[in-house]
């Protein structure tokens, strides 16, 4: 099949500005991290919000309930520089449930007046952006304040599974993951959490800094993200979408990109407060 120059420059030239982005708000200093990440999560809910539509037709966005959820979002994203500084222990905790008990409430009010006719289904789907995409965000926030590389490392074994597993499935691979994502292969899949375990065995060997464990980082990365991207790709059958959004072009939308991530960084703030 030939080569389509004008889509192989697009999608190139997209992807060399987004990675650009990425390494420049991951290791530039806190504050350019801090707005890269609400940059991510506004895009992020802005597309569930467009693929909600789209997969319950009783569901109707309502402008101010969205702006609503990304304010309580933001919130709970920039207030872990407040309470969560620290590791996990019973005060962080008892913050966070008082933190959650205060905004649910604000939430279903915000639901019910702005929108009478669909308050339930505002207040569903706004919980689900919260717990899907708001809270991974700010524990992303969180492991930043263990060790400011430890989210690029995070990025970087996403980044090498999707590769691998891409570059293995295209060569030998024959047995499909998942009818959600007929594309993925067992045989690319499998070789991508190994390689991807490897490189993280190696990080752990040649990085000895704050007690990190590489190789649990790594697999988590390997494995939730597959489930993350497995997640991504069921919502999106059920909307009947190719991609959640066209901020990138060539590339899909935010949650195509960030998927794996959000399913990756619970799974890693819990292999870090293990091995600590």
């Amino acid at each position: 099949m030939a080569l389509h120059l004008p889509t192989f420059y697009t999608r190139t030239l997209s992807a060399v500005v987004f990675v650009g982005m990425m390494f420049i708000g991951l290791l530039w200093n806190e504050a350019a991290f801090t707005i890269l990440i609400c940059l991510i999560q506004f895009l992020c809910i802005r597309e569930f919000f467009l693929l909600a539509a789209k997969i319950f037709p009783q569901y109707r966005p309502v402008l101010w309930v969205q702006i609503a959820m990304q304010a309580v979002a933001a919130y709970v994203v920039c207030s872990n520089i407040y309470f969560l500084e620290q590791t996990f222990n019973y005060l962080s905790l008892y913050k966070i449930t008082v933190l959650l008990a205060e905004l649910f409430p604000a939430v279903l009010f915000l639901a019910a007046v702005l929108s009478k006719q669909s308050a339930l289904q505002q207040l569903l789907v706004g919980i689900g952006a919260l717990v899907y995409i708001a809270l991974p965000i700010s524990l992303l926030q969180y492991l930043y304040h263990q060790y400011c590389y430890l989210p690029m490392a995070v990025f970087a074994f996403l980044w090498i599974n999707d590769t691998m597993a891409y570059i293995i499935g295209s060569f030998i691979g024959k047995h499909p993951l998942s009818p959600v994502s007929p594309k993925k292969t067992w045989e690319g899949t499998i070789g991508g959490i190994v390689l991807t375990i490897v490189v993280g065995l190696a990080a752990h060997m040649f990085i000895k800094t704050y007690d990190i464990n590489f190789v649990a980082v790594a697999g988590c990365a390997a494995i939730a993200g597959t489930f993350g991207d497995l997640l991504e790709s069921k919502l999106k059958r059920m909307a009947g979408v190719k991609d959640s959004g066209t901020i990138m072009p060539g590339h899909g939308g935010a949650l195509d990109r960030f998927d794996s991530l959000l399913i990756t960084v619970p799974f890693v703030c819990g292999c870090y407060l293990l091995f600590q």
